[in-house]
């Protein structure tokens, strides 16, 4: 059976004092790939903000990647991030670094210091990702769904034990959308990262069913979901 990477258990979200999503229950396992749904204001970023400890937890229990939510502190915070991977629709690159130096940024940050663990570590992202080519090519260089690409492998550089993605594809025509899921899929089963990828693109569900979670009334619901 594999580990528990996320579980919640009467958690209560808040968003600026409002109560957001209420009694949730949340259960991932490791290396499983799970939709997040659900319209817009429905509490599905409050829920991924949470699991990466940008809305504190204050009612009910939760754990993420080992780490007990409710009991984060600024020194615990960055430990625990540095097990998750992150991916946003807005892509966050930083557009005066090439995207060497975009990956190399996040691993200064984390702690890595050996140059040639930080090289072949780059190396081996970009391979994922299928972006060696790219490696001195600024942002604006590169099409959307290569700038995404480089922000996925931004997110695989510590290893992550689940990546949170947060409607990544919501800029993206679809056929790179298809693109950019399809490899977050493969991603996640080479690496047996587990992956709870937010959307509301419905086309991209039917086309490749998995697990689902609904946001729905202020609830987290578990719905009808078919692996490939």
């Amino acid at each position: 059976m594999q580990p528990i990477i996320v579980q919640l258990k009467d958690v209560n979200i808040y968003q600026q004092g409002v109560l957001v999503l209420q009694q949730v229950g949340l259960k991932i396992t490791k290396g499983e790939f799970v939709y997040l749904i659900g319209k817009t204001g429905s509490g599905k970023s409050s829920l991924l903000k949470t699991l990466y400890a940008a809305l504190p937890l204050t009612e009910g229990r939760g754990e993420v990647a080992g780490y007990d939510l409710a009991k984060l502190d600024r020194r615990t915070i960055p430990l625990l991030r540095r097990k998750l991977g992150i991916v946003f629709q807005d892509f966050n690159l930083l557009i005066d670094r090439n995207v060497e130096q975009n990956l190399r940024f996040v691993m200064d940050a984390t702690g890595w210091r050996d140059e040639g663990s930080v090289k072949r570590r780059i190396q081996e992202v970009l391979e994922q990702v299928m972006l060696t080519d790219k490696l001195f090519k600024m942002p604006h260089e590169l099409s959307g769904g290569e700038q995404q690409r480089v922000v996925i492998a931004r997110a695989l550089l510590n290893k992550p034990a689940i990546i949170l993605a947060d409607e990544p594809t919501g800029n993206l025509d679809p056929e790179t959308s298809d693109d950019i899921l399809l490899l977050m899929r493969q991603l996640a089963r080479q690496n047996d990262s587990a992956v709870l990828f937010a959307t509301h693109d419905y086309r991209i569900i039917e086309n490749f069913p998995a697990r689902i979670i609904r946001c729905l009334n202020g609830k987290v619901l578990e719905e009808e979901g078919f692996e490939i």
